[in-house]
């Protein structure tokens, strides 16, 4: 059993010993009229069961609430509450002489109607659980007076619906901390999380800068600085390559690398900007753009590549090859490559 069902167990027990004591007369000399007893024995009972199973409540539906509430009684339980609050304890006080007003088969409402109104203050409606209590406080003030009112249990009444609306706040604060732990405990997890990838992806690069420029570092060292063209040139390659893992890493993968070294091994001049706008892609949409992206560097023969990611909300990538002109002596750059690659849909 959940503790749910216990407490409403234990709160059907308890109301059901307060009822079952308006029907020991202990003086039945002094009941005049004892159906208006019974009456309010049959009107309390269903009144206060249906609000301690929450019968006909709504579901709260408010997802910017933290808390989680019970469910909620519509406005026909709030007024059979309230008509209990009235009718209850003024039926058995008219059925008796004023000489059984303090009789416990009489006095039983002050305990009962506190109970009703501290589930009614469970149920978080405090406005209709105070309501009653005033209610009750008031008939039971004018039948039997103020200070015998108090000393036959209403203190006690008023005391458990205090009480309970002081445990309904410590439960909605310790709920709103839990929630609210649990949320920085999700946000400490995602940067923890984002660390560790942050810290894998420098460990692939340092070991992408250790593949490319290890040897030529090597070579360098053994041979003292004096390097052949042709370790020149391949050094010149392995600073471009770090300077595309620092520049442009997003667009890079083995394909596409592969592609790039393969231009500039012909003499090309490839340059990586990431620029933005490849944030939030998925994938498969990266994988795809890479593919594009390393078809088209394949068919290229520009002597100057110039690759660009886009923030456009269409355009993904922007390749844009330039080639020395053949007219007036060949000073100016022609473009001739022009492709735009586009955002997955």
């Amino acid at each position: 059993m959940t503790v749910r069902s216990v407490l409403s167990v234990i709160g059907l027990a308890f109301t059901a010993y307060l009822a079952a004591r308006g029907l020991i007369w202990t003086s039945p000399e002094t009941v005049v009229r004892g159906w208006l007893i019974v009456a309010a024995l049959l009107f309390y009972l269903p009144v206060t069961w249906l609000w301690i199973f929450a019968i006909g409540a709504r579901e709260r539906t408010d997802s910017s609430s933290p808390v989680t509430s019970p469910a909620k009684l519509p406005g026909w339980g709030v007024a059979l509450a309230l008509m209990a609050a009235v009718i209850v304890p003024n039926a058995p006080f008219l059925a008796v002489t004023e000489a059984g007003r303090s009789q416990p088969f009489v006095t039983w409402v002050i305990g009962a109607i506190g109970a009703l109104m501290t589930i009614v203050m469970v149920r978080r409606r405090p406005i209709v659980a105070w309501t009653g209590m005033a209610l009750l406080t008031l008939s039971t003030s004018l039948w039997l007076g103020p200070l015998q009112a108090l000393s036959l249990g209403l203190v006690g009444s008023l005391v458990w619906v205090a009480a309970a609306q002081l445990v309904t706040i410590a439960l909605d604060r310790a709920a709103r901390d839990a929630e609210r732990l649990a949320e920085l405990q999700q946000a400490a997890s995602a940067w923890q999380a984002s660390q560790s990838g942050r810290q894998r992806e420098r460990r692939l690069h340092v070991q992408r800068a250790l593949q490319a420029a290890g040897p030529i570092l090597a070579r360098t060292i053994e041979n003292g600085g004096n390097l052949r063209a042709a370790d020149k040139e391949a050094a010149r390659r392995a600073e471009a390559s770090l300077r595309d893992e620092l520049r442009g890493n997003r667009l890079l993968d083995d394909g596409v690398r592969v592609e790039i070294e393969a231009a500039r091994r012909r003499g090309a001049a490839v340059s990586l900007f990431d620029e933005g706008g490849l944030e939030g892609l998925r994938a498969a949409d990266l994988d795809a753009i890479r593919t594009e992206l390393a078809s088209v560097l394949h068919e290229s023969v520009s002597q100057r590549v110039i690759i660009r990611t886009s923030p456009h909300h269409e355009i993904a990538v922007t390749i844009v090859g330039r080639s020395r002109g053949d007219g007036d002596g060949g000073d100016d750059d022609e473009v001739d490559l022009w492709r735009e690659i586009r955002r997955p849909r």
